[in-house]
């Protein structure tokens, strides 16, 4: 290598040391001990929304921020397991069933009610006691040279038939899909969900993650896979190669497998910055806020009134979604059918 050819690629080297630097210097994870001025967020969002959404949030107001990640179950049962003790004034969720356990646990504030104005009666529990913030769609992800059109289940629940034992696959062990379970425990109560689940035991093959299911119908292991709509679009936005030879199935008709999971954020009753926290909901609930969903690669909905989605999204109103009440989704009884049908 010649000198002048090392003293670039030292430059190069420097460039991007620099730049990685500057990057996490700019992140608001709180990897060490919490800094108790600042606004504490738990968040088993996707890290880049939360990121942006504390980013902006900080410019506007000049309220410090820290975010600590992980995954709903986790932070759901950290939070219990802390009690009025929790260091959090704010929980996001990916799926309410998380959420829903934390409140059970008498730990939620209840949210002001200009937030709530802000989106939907439907993107919001009976409760109130916290605040829909996002949306994600079940699909049906499906390989055509593996099965047509006209062959596909036109319910959730025909996968259980034996017809399609063997064909399809599912994430059974994500929060994702224990979400959608709980759902159809909602809508077609627990008689046909255990039968159902028992269905996917002998007829389903389990995947690590959506990805993973999306990719294994890509690749024809799989001629179906249920997951959430977004992991499909994002790969689509990109270079396809997890999802380029598949087509995506949307069930419609208020059929458990059109159920919308909305993604919660709630202010903890021990908050040491309760009014900041309030705050932080009512910013990521408003138009300027839900913004974020429709400018960064999160590809989920946006609930606030009047804002927009990713526009290569079909609209949210058009997904014909069952009528659930997210404070009723039974997040540990759906755990205790997929253990009794031996899935977990």
């Amino acid at each position: 290598m010649t000198r002048r050819r090392t003293m670039i690629l030292a430059a190069v080297v420097a460039t991007v040391t620099a730049l990685g630097l500057s990057a996490c210097s700019k992140s608001l994870e709180a990897t060490g001990d919490l800094d108790k001025s600042k606004l504490t967020i738990y968040s088993a969002q996707h890290e880049n929304l939360t990121e942006e959404w504390g980013r902006e949030f900080q410019d506007r107001t000049g309220i410090k921020v820290q975010i600590r990640y992980g995954d709903d179950s986790s932070m759901g049962a950290q939070i219990v397991q802390e009690g009025t003790g929790s260091p959090a004034d704010v929980f996001l969720t990916e799926n309410s069933p998380a959420m829903t356990t934390v409140q059970n646990a008498g730990l939620l504030a209840p949210v002001k009610a200009s937030t709530l104005a802000q989106v939907g009666d439907q993107y919001h529990p009976s409760s109130k006691n916290w605040v829909g913030i996002a949306a994600r769609s079940t699909v049906l992800v499906y390989n055509p040279k593996k099965i047509s059109e006209a062959q596909l289940p036109k319910s959730l629940m025909d996968l259980a038939k034996p017809e399609y034992a063997g064909k399809w696959g599912a994430a059974a062990g994500g929060a994702d899909f224990q979400a959608i379970i709980s759902a159809m425990l909602a809508t077609e109560g627990e008689a046909r969900t255990s039968q159902w689940l028992s269905g996917l035991k002998s007829g389903a093959k389990i995947y690590q993650n959506n990805i993973a299911t999306m990719k294994a119908v890509n690749a024809g292991q799989s001629a179906m896979g249920v997951i959430y709509h977004y992991y499909w679009y994002r790969d689509q936005a990109l270079d396809k190669e997890s999802s380029g030879n598949t087509k995506l199935h949307y069930f419609r008709n208020e059929d458990p497998g059109a159920f919308v999971s909305l993604s919660g954020g709630a202010v903890l009753k021990s908050s040491k910055h309760a009014a900041d926290a309030q705050k932080f909901l009512a910013f990521i609930t408003s138009k300027e806020g839900q913004k974020a969903l429709g400018t960064t690669d999160s590809k989920e909905y946006a609930v606030g009134k009047g804002a927009a989605s990713d526009p290569k999204l079909p609209p949210l109103d058009s997904l014909q979604a069952p009528k659930v009440d997210p404070f009723k989704l039974n997040g540990p009884k759906v755990i205790s059918l997929m253990t009794k049908a031996g899935i977990l």
